[in-house]
């Protein structure tokens, strides 16, 4: 689900609580060529190497920064995956795909010399996470997920749900919208993409405060809705078609021999808890875990604890 503001967090808040400095994600970076693309990394820390997979699709790496304190035991890689952020974007959409950014991951891996790695994807991250995995296993030692998406079925419950509680809690919101449907504007559409704004916490937190004080993302190409809507369809924020409206996991989770860790938020209402629990029948190995204070981004509203378990599961 795409994010309508980028999370402007605070990454001092991360050096007051745990006595650390970063590096900035615009200036403190490298490239790397990857399938004939200048992909932006930012890279810090020591131990094994955790890569950071951002969602939307089309989001940059930084909104992920909340993960910072992690580089006390790892080292950790953000990055922006093609057509985001700092990173070469297509010349034609059609370069965009739910398989390039897998395999894109890949030859990432291979650039760094890494030999295997550690993925945490939040989000759409967790799908490219997910597609990883299972084509590569043999390079992953520990798979996170964020609240991620099993499914496609998974990604229209989330288009579902969202539209149920826009037009429950914000008739006026869904009325305008309504007109405009009306008359054939789509998703993708930009007088769409405007009316289909609601306030971030409403659709994606626990505590609406915990994102109060956000302010839209500085960063380049922070969100790519030209990459969004390919990856999702045209009207993709009502019935989910092409890369979105396809990827399946749910038999092929069960197989992954990886230590496997999936993270949840009870007031999700994207990647909602109906469908999340259902991660307990496709993938039993993993330890499931839900955030009972979190929407979808646990590592923000309950940092401390978010921190805590992931670090605690990389060690194993």
């Amino acid at each position: 689900m795409k994010l309508y503001f980028q999370i402007f967090l605070l990454i001092a808040l991360n050096t007051a609580v745990y006595g650390q400095s970063f590096p900035d994600s615009e200036a403190d970076g490298k490239y790397f060529e990857v399938n004939g693309k200048n992909i932006w990394t930012v890279s810090f820390g020591e131990g094994e190497p955790l890569f950071l997979i951002a969602g939307g699709p089309g989001n940059a790496h930084y909104y992920l920064r909340g993960f910072d304190s992690l580089s006390t035991n790892n080292t950790l890689i953000y990055f922006d995956g093609f057509g985001r952020g700092k990173s070469d974007v297509a010349k034609n959409v059609t370069e965009y795909s739910l398989e390039r950014d897998i395999n894109d991951l890949e030859e990432l891996r291979k650039a760094m010399k890494y030999s295997s790695i550690n993925i945490l994807g939040h989000s759409y991250g967790g799908v490219v996470a997910q597609g990883y995995a299972i084509k590569y296993p043999d390079k992953v030692n520990h798979l996170i997920l964020v609240n991620s998406f099993h499914s496609y079925l998974m990604w229209q419950e989330n288009c579902d749900n969202s539209n149920h509680e826009i037009k429950t809690n914000y008739p006026e919101v869904w009325e305008k919208l309504m007109k405009v449907r009306e008359q054939g504007t789509v998703s993708s559409d930009k007088i769409h993409r405007d009316l289909y704004s609601v306030p971030y916490g409403f659709l994606y937190s626990y505590n609406p405060e915990n994102f109060s004080k956000r302010k839209k993302s500085s960063y380049p190409n922070s969100m790519n809705y030209d990459l969004y809507y390919q990856m999702v369809g045209k009207d993709g924020d009502f019935i989910v078609s092409n890369d979105i409206g396809n990827f399946d996991f749910r038999t092929q989770l069960k197989d992954l021999k990886m230590q496997i860790l999936i993270i949840g938020g009870r007031y999700d209402r994207v990647a909602v808890p109906r469908m999340m629990v259902k991660y307990k029948e496709y993938c039993p190995q993993a330890e499931f875990v839900m955030f009972e204070y979190s929407g979808h981004q646990p590592q923000v509203e309950e940092p401390e604890e978010t921190i805590a378990l992931i670090r605690k599961f990389l060690g194993k």
